[in-house]
């Protein structure tokens, strides 16, 4: 299976990054030969990822990162790089590789010291591979001095050194970092493509995996975890039934109320299952006792760690928040869709007698302000406006 068959949905993608590897590769073997390079290479020392929600866009990444890593024997008699069974492309895509460094957060933002620590790493030679490869999955979460730091290394590469960022859209990414990148965009990938990825792979059932490729609108993760997580199905059943709920006052503060206490579960469970772990093996490392006190000098370190869980705790709380909204605004688009009697599939076809209900109840109008209002409620929360103040004004717009 070469490394290229992740991208769900991707094909022109796949053939423009495949086409860049083989000119990296023959520039890597030109290079040892002490011979020029090819002249018109399509490879290039920094790449930009962009694409919607779920499209795949740190997938891809880490395919082309594998590719270019490909030692397969198959090259040397015209094969393409990204074979997927050597040893360069497995490590690479199980995160083992030497020479490829993926960078994913899951706080609010990468900061200067992190971003400082990856420019260093980038201007080492590569150690076993064919090139230093750095993904940063997350280049959106950058904040404005790690841009600048960035931008140096971005600027001036080590000679053998490929950076691949994933961002949502270019708006994401400092322009003076964007316009040193070769730019390539994914799309959403097809319904019909994404249900069979999860039949093939993941053994589900084919309706399940249509309904839950369907609801999800083509994001492949968010399909995954709807078709096999019975409290993933729970958790959107009930954002479902808050368009319901929101005619009057208190049933729109109430459903706020239990959007953001299913968010602060949502991080409390990712709490319990991280924390602890991370905090025990801090002390261990540190040399503390079974049950006992913790060394001198070492209260720094854990006050370092527990603010980092706090701001881990923050973004899952976030996360799960706009997950609720992505799937309100699917809600209202579906309504939006048969008020215009338009013939665009629904992506909510289980609560079809709920969008009719509505549908009949309203006008095309005040559908749009009712999206409007769903969308102002996400744009806060990226402010950091606080949660449940966002969340109650939203429902207080929603209203009928």
């Amino acid at each position: 299976m070469a490394v290229w068959d992740d991208l769900v949905g991707q094909e022109r993608l796949a053939e423009q990054l495949a086409a860049a590897a083989r000119d990296a590769d023959a520039l890597v073997t030109a290079q040892a030969a002490g011979e020029p390079g090819p002249e018109a290479s399509k490879m290039t020392h920094a790449w930009l990822f962009t694409g919607p929600p779920g499209s795949g866009r740190a997938t891809a990444a880490r395919a082309f990162a594998a590719a270019l890593q490909c030692v397969s024997p198959d090259r040397a008699l015209g094969g393409a790089p990204g074979c997927g069974f050597c040893d360069g492309c497995h490590t690479a895509l199980v995160g083992t590789h030497a020479d490829v460094e993926v960078v994913r957060t899951d706080l609010l933002s990468i900061g200067v010291k992190e971003t400082r620590d990856l420019v260093r790493r980038a201007q080492l030679s590569p150690a076993v591979g064919r090139w230093q490869v750095i993904v940063l999955e997350d280049a959106d979460r950058l904040t404005e001095g790690a841009g600048n730091v960035l931008l140096k290394a971005v600027e001036e590469p080590a000679p053998r050194t490929v950076w691949l960022l994933c961002a949502p859209s270019l708006e994401d990414v400092l322009p003076t970092i964007r316009s040193r990148c070769r730019h390539v965009s994914l799309r959403t990938p097809p319904v019909a493509a994404v249900a069979d990825v999860l039949v093939r792979r993941d053994g589900i059932e084919p309706q399940a995996a249509q309904d839950a490729a369907r609801a999800t609108q083509g994001h492949i993760d968010r399909a995954r975890r709807l078709a096999t997580d019975e409290r993933a199905r729970a958790r959107r059943a009930t954002v479902l039934k808050l368009p319901q709920r929101v005619e009057d006052v208190g049933g729109g503060l109430r459903a706020a109320q239990e959007l953001i206490d299913a968010a602060a579960e949502d991080a409390q469970q990712v709490a319990e299952e991280v924390d602890a772990k991370e905090t025990e093996e801090l002390k261990a490392a540190l040399g503390a006792a079974q049950g006992g006190r913790m060394p001198r000098g070492t209260a720094g370190v854990m006050k370092e760690l527990e603010e980092r869980q706090k701001r881990r705790r923050t973004r899952t709380q976030r996360d799960s928040l706009d997950l609720a909204l992505t799937d309100l605004t699917g809600f209202y688009r579906d309504v939006l869709a048969i008020q215009l009697g338009a013939r665009t599939p629904l992506a909510n076809e289980d609560v079809r007698d709920a969008l009719e209900r509505i549908a009949r109840g309203t006008t095309p109008e005040r559908t749009l302000r009712r999206i409007e209002a769903v969308l102002a409620c996400r744009e806060a929360l990226d402010r950091n406006v606080a949660p449940l103040l966002a969340v109650e004004a939203m429902t207080m717009e929603l209203r009928g």
